[in-house]
């Protein structure tokens, strides 16, 4: 059962799973599905149609626009942004006011366990990979590899990091060591994948 303030506003053709919570102000929009065990924070916005997957987090003030994607374990910071529009306006070149018809709308996917940092930008079609982390205040302008550290205004790969979220240790020859879990990586190409 989900844990709803009063001042939310979920739509209710919103689907959303078990022990999901939603805090003051959220809103979510119909048909987006928020998987079980998400956590939606104060003034959060979850757009039409937004597919989140289980244990999800979005921090205060976050806004998902649709047609994100979000895998498990998933976390947005604080005011972060996944955009929908590659080229906007408010109006059409005649002076008229666009409508839903007049643009077509992108997505941004995030895949399982990223994180995104406090008012980071993702701007719309990028794809953030697997267990990759996003610094804060980082404007993401083309896809992250799994697994890797990005920041800046564009965003860049600084480094890698596991999946417990802390940088990796070089041990030389293409192979990393986590020093938080002891986790294995094994980096070829510029492509890092956990060892078994």
């Amino acid at each position: 059962m989900a844990r709803i303030a009063a001042s939310a506003d979920v739509d209710d053709r919103a689907t959303l799973g078990d022990n999901v919570v939603v805090w003051h102000l959220a809103q979510i929009r119909e048909d987006a599905v928020v998987g079980a065990g998400c956590t939606l924070g104060r003034g959060s916005y979850v757009g039409p149609g937004v597919q989140m997957g289980a244990n999800c987090k979005l921090q205060n003030y976050a806004l998902v626009y649709e047609p994100a994607v979000l895998e498990d374990g998933v976390f947005v910071g604080p005011a972060a942004v996944l955009t929908n529009d590659l080229f906007p306006r408010a109006v059409n070149p005649d002076g008229s006011l666009k409508s839903g018809e007049d643009w077509e709308c992108v997505g941004v996917t995030l895949r399982e366990g990223c994180s995104i940092g406090a008012r980071a930008v993702c701007i719309a079609p990028v794809t953030v990979g697997r267990w990759a982390t996003v610094a804060a205040g980082s404007v993401v302008n083309k896809d992250v590899p799994d697994f890797a550290l990005v920041a800046g205004v564009p965003a860049r790969r600084l480094k890698w990091v596991g999946r417990a979220g802390f940088p990796l240790v070089d041990e030389g020859e293409g192979h990393w060591r986590c020093p938080e879990t002891g986790e294995t990586y094994t980096e070829a190409d510029g492509v890092l994948t956990l060892d078994a």
